[in-house]
């Protein structure tokens, strides 16, 4: 008896020791969680404020689209800041910001909003829509423009490439919070973290086999304990092994959900469970917690989805995977359905309403991770490592990290290059073209090189890989313009006043000697003009007339312009740099071309505004000054040339699309037609495009089919409702009427003249000599 009872004993004290150790252990890892100290910081990525204007166009449905990026819930009057309301043909705000917080923004629309359309769904289509905003009202006083809050992108987590918004248990709706409970643990709030009943009910269900949906010996804590707890306890072990079905973690794992029980309120706990569980893939990216489902399944802040949403995120926790909207929706309104009888079982709503929601088609946002820029996010991520290192490891402190990036002319940008590649791929096919093609799409803002809107490909969820960014392709014709101005810079520099964009050039087939080689290029489908002024070789893209104008300039003066430009490798001094034959990014050919609207100053892109670190301002500002690297007065002149592209030349879809502001830029087109581009700004925006295959096969398509159409959606749409704003010319430019053909001063008699900017001194002296009367 002795020995039995030694034997008795031994075990039970170690236990003892043990349950004691652990939770003293596990007291420790929840506090610290519950105190809001953790041992990595989740950086949250923000995009640029949201600006309202009058004037802005705009429809009421992009403002509650925007709305909802910022996490506003929609009521029907606005009591507290963060809250949004639909008043006829106006939408009532009242904002964040302490200094609006006691205030209401009245946003009125031109149009009445339409009557019974649902205003918190996004992207929802009406038959009649406001299109611009009419009146802007702080108060009761009128308003030109408002500044609201910046909208989250992401939060950056280091390696495992998470996207979360943790949000406060009291902004998450009851329905949402009900409709987990019912399904996951209906006796939460009454059991101390081990649900007795459940693991009875659930070892009869299962020796009965049978599997009821209240059937489940895990509760919300210990799903907590599992996922949350254990992996922050046992560093080596995995995810997957806390999941493992074993006595010991399962010992573990009680005792983990005891221990939360009685250091963590109920509410605590759930708000843990909502935030940090995970709810499926999208992408390279897990989808954590309910804020972040709502966004990516029905893109809406959570504190707007509906009954049958709210079912919908709640069912998906049981199998994340195999219950995805996106991947098995008819799983998915199945399991919806089972939630909201439990819902109806557990006293949380009525069976009509039940009913009402069951048959709801299930419809979710298949692009909504496409449109919240995750190539952007990824060069954020890699600008944060690269600059900041540290940041997020040495500090307990909230990180923000505020953007360049406007999200609605990031939706724009994804948008116009999801149609243009349709249409490629529509093209392609009917030449019987195997493949895919890529696009890629970068605009800044020429003035102050803020990054706002980003494409790195077709599909993030299908490749990760950034064109944008990282693809080095040969920038073909849309390297010209760097020719020419060459040619005007050292004119100027050697006081020459016989090169102009009225200047002549040949436009003949020759054949080029360099380096004991010869190199006999062609023209686009074999087209010669002859000679032909400098002004309609850029504009129509002539490749010999281009090649001539290099030549007299000098090929190493061309190839020393592109090296003080400062971006990717400099090109060698060959006949063939005429035609951008080396390679560089889109990202490289962006900052290049920030040249032309700034007067020949360049400015660097950036993507990081700020970076705040415990409310202090961490942000490193080592980013390279502008430069000076041409006149102000010859860039103006290629920059005027360049209006031609789009008036008449190689670019002129885009006028008869319907783009009508003022605006410049080129085509590209690569040899054996394997890169389509295009680039084209206005003073206030430049957008680079690139379209071709991964695999440097030729796509088949020039710039102007390939590129030109999704440049000219995105303009279309980013500066609808903006006045047209005119290159402004610097001082010593002067304007000149000429015969088009001729260069020469233009007579009565000439049938296309063109109002010519020249540097003062060069203006041509003789008459037309073509067009006599």
């Amino acid at each position: 008896m002795r020995w039995a009872a030694v034997a008795v004993a031994i075990p039970t004290i170690v236990l003892c020791f043990a349950a004691a150790y652990y939770y003293v252990v596990f007291a420790h890892l929840i506090d610290a969680r519950l105190h809001g100290e953790r041992d990595r910081v989740l950086p949250r990525v923000y995009a640029r404020p949201l600006e309202l204007r009058r004037g802005q166009s705009m429809t009421t449905h992009q403002l509650i689209d925007r709305l909802n990026d910022l996490g506003y819930a929609e009521r029907a009057a606005v009591e507290k800041p963060g809250e949004f309301a639909i008043a006829g043909s106006a939408v009532l705000i009242r904002p964040r910001s302490p200094a609006l917080k006691d205030k209401v923004v009245r946003v009125l629309f031109q149009k009445p909003a339409t009557a019974g359309v649902r205003t918190a769904s996004r992207r929802t289509p009406a038959p009649k829509a406001a299109d611009h905003v009419e009146r802007l009202e702080v108060g009761a006083q009128p308003s030109e423009r408002l500044m609201l809050d910046a909208p989250v992108l992401t939060s950056l987590i280091g390696g495992e490439r998470e996207k979360r918004r943790p949000v406060a248990l009291s902004v998450i709706p009851a329905r949402m919070t009900q409709a987990v409970i019912a399904i996951e643990d209906r006796r939460f709030y009454e059991h101390p973290g081990v649900d007795p009943i459940g693991i009875a009910g659930a070892l009869i269900s299962n020796l009965r086999g049978k599997h009821a949906y209240t059937a489940g010996a895990s509760t919300i804590t210990q799903q907590v304990a599992r996922n949350v707890f254990l992996p922050k306890l046992f560093p080596g072990m995995t995810l997957q092994a806390a999941r493992e079905k074993s006595i010991r973690r399962k010992l573990l794992e009680v005792w983990v959900s005891v221990v939360l029980t009685q250091r963590a309120s109920k509410d605590a706990i759930l708000e843990m469970y909502l935030n940090d569980m995970t709810l499926g893939q999208r992408g390279s990216f897990g989808i954590v917690g309910v804020a972040e489902a709502a966004r990516l399944f029905f893109g809406k802040d959570v504190s707007n989805i509906t009954l049958a949403e709210a079912a919908t995120i709640a069912g998906v926790y049981q199998s994340p995977s195999a219950l995805s909207p996106f991947n098995n929706p008819v799983r998915c309104r199945e399991r919806r359905n089972v939630v909201l009888q439990a819902m109806v079982d557990s006293g949380f709503v009525e069976q009509a309403a039940a009913d009402r929601a069951a048959k709801e088609p299930l419809i979710v946002v298949q692009r909504a991770l496409e449109s919240e820029a995750p190539y952007f996010v990824d060069y954020v991520g890699q600008t944060i490592a690269d600059d900041y290192p540290g940041l997020t490891t040495t500090t307990n402190q909230p990180v923000e990290v505020f953007t360049t990036l406007d999200l609605h002319l990031q939706r724009l940008a994804q948008d116009a290059v999801r149609d243009g590649l349709t249409q490629v791929d529509t093209l392609l096919s009917r030449r019987r073209r195997k493949g895919r093609a890529e696009a890629a799409l970068i605009a800044v803002d020429p003035k102050t090189g803020d990054i706002l809107a980003l494409v790195g490909g077709r599909s993030y969820n299908q490749s990760q890989y950034d064109r944008a960014i990282v693809s080095r392709r040969q920038p073909g014709s849309v390297f010209k313009p760097f020719v020419f101005l060459t040619a005007f810079e050292q004119a100027a520099q050697d006081g020459r006043t016989d090169v102009t964009p009225a200047s002549i050039t040949d436009d003949e087939p020759e054949t080029f000697a360099f380096d004991d080689q010869t190199w006999t290029p062609e023209n686009y489908e074999n087209e010669y003009d002859g000679p032909i002024t400098f002004r309609r070789a850029l504009a129509h893209s002539r490749n010999l007339g281009t090649i001539h104008v290099a030549q007299n300039a000098g090929y190493d003066h061309v190839a020393a312009l592109w090296k003080r430009l400062g971006v990717g490798n400099p090109p060698k001094a060959y006949p063939s740099i005429a035609l951008g034959v080396f390679e560089a990014t889109p990202f490289e050919i962006a900052t290049a071309y920030t040249l032309f609207p700034n007067n020949g100053v360049i400015r660097p892109l950036r993507n990081i505004l700020n970076v705040m670190r415990g409310g202090k301002d961490v942000t490193k500002h080592a980013a390279p000054a502008p430069r000076r690297v041409a006149r102000p007065d010859t860039t103006f002149l290629v920059t005027n040339m360049m209006r031609s592209v789009l008036d008449g030349g190689t670019a002129a879809g885009a006028r008869s699309a319907g783009f009508t502001l003022e605006a410049a830029g080129k085509t590209g087109t690569t040899n054996d037609l394997r890169d389509a581009w295009f680039v084209g700004f206005t003073p206030d925006l430049l957008t680079v495009v690139w379209v071709g295959f991964d695999d440097n096969q030729p796509v088949g398509l020039s710039g102007a089919r390939a590129a030109l159409p999704i440049w000219t959606q995105f303009m279309k749409t980013a500066l609808a409702g903006h006045a047209s704003v005119p290159f402004e010319a610097p001082d010593g430019i002067s304007f000149v009427d000429i015969d088009a053909d001729t260069g020469q001063l233009a007579t009565p008699a000439c049938p296309r003249v063109i109002h010519e900017a020249f540097l003062a001194g060069t203006e041509p002296a003789q008459a037309c000599a073509l067009h006599r009367f």
